[in-house]
């Protein structure tokens, strides 16, 4: 409570934006005396970050609560919902999601006797930049694979022994396909131990996080961050498919989607309402997420009294839809795409409207050696998506590696009604 109201006054005496848009709603800091009251302050969202941009001081807008020459790292959002947001934040809020990422980290097992790659381009994205400075604070050796290619990262790994390496779930699966094409076993020619994932919620997913262990003979872990936020949720050695909350930096409430009504009841989805404590360029307060979460319905044998939510991100609200009638979470069809051994890593969902009716298309790629008992896996597949999503789908086979293949966020379910 003491944190929120620190941050909340923060943000009311020193951005322009959050002094403006809580005295619209008649909130004041002296209005927030207990923890019933942070329900009185206004939620934000994406779109109002976006729009914020466009006032002075450029590029943040009056949103910015500190000079912007105290402004020392520059990041934004991918934009695969939107335009971009832009984040600035001060050298404390660097180290601040640097010590967010120490508490991930640590949880994930790594120790200075880890020697770490990461495979991605440091560029404007967040990604995982804090986890570079988190793993060489917390002593571990840190090997850069920035420029490298898929192929060249490999051969790096494979020559420095590297145990353990961070990236979505889609590039490790990605990299380890790459691997097989080159002769190289990630199980048995390479030393990774462990993988810290980010971006997607492949790691939470059972099948996706079983093809990524399987592939690499090595354990998958989760976490959960973004942008505008940081790096708010982890997993830990005990608890797999269960993540914790940093309640040391975050304010983490759940939201019915129907009523906004806050749940506490495990086992209950919702959207999640984020409040950061500590970053002061960009305060970040009572953030709708749209992450859909709920709580798990019992504490962790870790001994961390952090709560825990069960599963990771369900989805987000405004990707869960109604497809003829039915609500439908493209994780769901994840989960079934990537329990068959027989299909390749990449698949992509198009939903359609023909005349008033919805349509979906789901295009598989059969892996080699499996294209013989075609007729019988799409009987399979379209039972268990029937099952586990309540809907039927037109199947298109199209050749193995003909489907887009992704390094970083993929892109796989495009709805292309018209209106979404």
């Amino acid at each position: 409570m003491k944190k929120f109201k620190r941050i909340f006054k923060f943000a009311y005496e020193h951005s322009p934006f959050y002094r403006r848009y809580y005295r619209s709603f008649g909130v004041e800091p002296e209005d927030i005396r207990t923890f019933e009251d942070i329900r009185k302050v206004p939620k934000i969202e994406k779109d109002m970050l976006r729009e914020v941009q466009k006032n002075e001081p450029f590029p943040y807008g009056d949103i910015l609560a500190v000079p912007l020459e105290e402004v020392v790292a520059f990041r934004q959002t991918s934009g695969t919902t939107g335009t971009p947001v832009y984040q600035g934040d001060t050298w404390q809020d660097w180290e601040w999601q640097t010590e967010c990422w120490c508490y991930i980290l640590c949880a994930h097992g790594y120790r200075p006797k880890d020697r770490v790659f990461l495979p991605f381009g440091y560029n404007v994205f967040t990604a995982f930049w804090n986890a570079h400075y988190a793993a060489e604070k917390l002593g571990c050796e840190v090997i850069p694979g920035g420029v490298l290619n898929t192929e060249a990262r490999i051969l790096k790994m494979k020559e420095l022994r590297c145990n353990a390496f961070m990236a979505t779930p889609t590039y490790v699966l990605g990299m380890g396909e790459t691997a097989l094409k080159m002769g190289i076993d990630p199980k048995k020619e390479l030393s990774i131990e462990r993988i810290t994932c980010a971006g997607e919620p492949g790691a939470s997913i059972p099948s996706t996080r079983k093809r990524m262990e399987e592939l690499w003979g090595a354990r998958v872990f989760d976490h959960i961050g973004a942008t505008e936020i940081g790096a708010w949720s982890y997993e830990c050695l005990d608890s797999p498919l269960m993540l914790h909350v940093n309640e040391a930096f975050f304010l983490v409430e759940i939201e019915d989607v129907e009523t906004g009504e806050i749940i506490e009841e495990p086992g209950k989805q919702g959207k999640m309402i984020v409040t950061t404590f500590d970053r002061i360029a960009k305060p970040c307060i009572r953030f709708d997420s749209k992450d859909v979460i709920k709580w798990a319905d019992h504490k962790c044998e870790c001994g961390r009294t952090f709560r825990l939510i069960d599963g990771g991100v369900i989805g987000r609200a405004d990707d869960i839809t109604k497809v003829k009638g039915v609500l439908l979470a493209p994780t769901a069809i994840e989960e079934v795409v990537r329990s068959f051994r027989e299909l390749s890593d990449e698949y992509e969902v198009i939903v359609t409207k023909k005349g008033d009716i919805d349509d979906i298309t789901l295009k598989i790629e059969i892996r080699p050696g499996y294209e013989p008992g075609q007729k019988e896996i799409l009987q399979r597949l379209q039972n268990e998506l029937r099952l586990k999503t309540n809907l039927g789908y037109n199947i298109e086979v199209h050749p193995y590696g003909s489907l887009p293949r992704y390094d970083v966020k993929a892109k796989r379910f495009k709805d292309m009604r018209k209106g979404h």
